[in-house]
């Protein structure tokens, strides 16, 4: 039986581009920035090549810096470690944890019924600063695959003065990416989401809070010149600021040679598949009634290949654990790091220390991508027509 991995919003399987493009740079493996052999010289040609595949993959502008960090939770981190003193950010409390926790001096609205009034919310909340703000938002929801109105919230951002970042961990895999379009000051997003699991992940984005900052790491690569003295430091400018320490190339290679893969594909044709794939699971999700997917936004509200389900009188984490035992179907169970959020979605009224000790599987998670079928799909509506109904 072909095991259906339904679980990309997790993680995704790695392509063969990315397999390939670290299997051909194997051999000549070495340093970055760091020797004048052959080993290092190809190795940081294909580093900076590397960069600038992500950077015109996001749209990254003139003047834009791409950084390269272990993953989405990593690019926010730093992110959040260079903003300027002082400076507050504006979130929903829809967010999965990396973009939501990392932010000081964090004000947290309430996850909107609708664009419109997500809108206003923000508009409010932005006109009682006067110093430097940041709003942060996802593109698409980890939780119910709903995509968010980055572009018109960006733009309100933007009327007070507000920088607008975005979580694109979600969006990126499913959809094309354009800071301008956007709107989007700054955008993270993870390898291991995008069909690259190297460990490597991009923040890109408006340099000058990146170049006045501290280096988020200090060492080696981050440091142009050191003195005798402590403190006696000239630190660099430019991405190697925040990239200390020997980088993860083989990480960035295989990003880029996604990008590269997606951004010369028929991105029309492969978002019409996908629309076809979740119309099919929805409409067959319809038909078994102990199956109860969570929106916030309308239900015809556009969204990426994920679903969340609650499974009312049933154990969620048993079920996916038959799912996969029984049934050879990947799934996820959980609060999928977005715990405000899904207490939100399933009407939880139980404290965060409860939830955590308990264990709590509060949805079903069902997610998918370029290698999903309309056969992995309708044997997950299967499998849980016949897992739910056991009593």
């Amino acid at each position: 039986m072909r095991f259906a991995h339904l679980d990309y919003a997790a993680s995704a399987p790695c392509a063969r581009v990315a397999a390939e493009a670290v299997e051909r740079l194997l051999p000549w493996y070495g340093s970055v920035h760091r020797g004048a052999g052959v080993r290092s010289s190809r190795s940081t040609l294909e580093y900076e090549r590397a960069r600038q595949a992500v950077g015109d993959f996001v749209g990254a502008r003139a003047g834009d810096a791409v950084v390269f960090t272990r993953n989405t939770t990593d690019a926010l981190n730093l992110l959040a470690r260079v903003l300027p003193a002082g400076t507050t950010t504006v979130v929903f409390d829809g967010e999965h944890h990396a973009n939501l926790l990392p932010w000081p001096s964090a004000v947290r609205l309430p996850a909107p019924p609708d664009p419109d009034e997500a809108a206003e919310l923000l508009d409010r909340a932005l006109a009682v600063f006067a110093g430097p703000a940041v709003f942060a938002v996802t593109g698409a929801s980890n939780v119910t695959g709903e995509v968010w109105p980055v572009r018109g919230l960006a733009d309100v951002a933007r009327s007070h003065g507000a920088r607008a970042v975005v979580d694109a961990a979600q969006l990126a895999p499913h959809r094309p990416v354009d800071m301008a379009a956007l709107g989007a000051d700054y955008l993270a997003f993870s390898g291991h989401k995008l069909y690259a699991p190297f460990g490597a992940g991009v923040l890109a984005g408006r340099s000058d809070w990146l170049d006045a900052a501290e280096p988020y790491l200090r060492g080696g690569g981050a440091s142009v010149a050191v003195g005798d003295l402590p403190g006696d430091v000239f630190w660099a400018t430019g991405p190697a600021r925040h990239e200390a320490g020997t980088p993860n190339l083989l990480g960035a290679v295989s990003i880029a040679a996604v990008c590269e893969a997606l951004a010369s594909a028929d991105r029309d044709a492969l978002h019409a598949r996908e629309q076809e794939l979740l119309g099919r699971l929805r409409a067959g999700l319809a038909a078994v009634p102990a199956a109860v997917p969570v929106s916030l936004f309308d239900p015809r509200h556009p969204r990426v290949g994920i679903v969340s389900l609650a499974l009312p009188g049933h154990d969620v984490a048993a079920v996916a654990e038959r799912l996969g035992a029984d049934h050879g179907i990947g799934v996820r169970a959980g609060q999928f790091c977005a715990h405000p959020f899904a207490r939100r979605l399933t009407g939880l009224s139980a404290s965060p220390v409860d939830d955590c000790a308990a264990g709590a599987a509060t949805l079903l998670r069902i997610s998918f991508g370029l290698g999903t079928t309309g056969d992995d799909i309708d044997r997950v509506v299967a499998a849980l027509a016949a897992e739910t109904s056991r009593r």
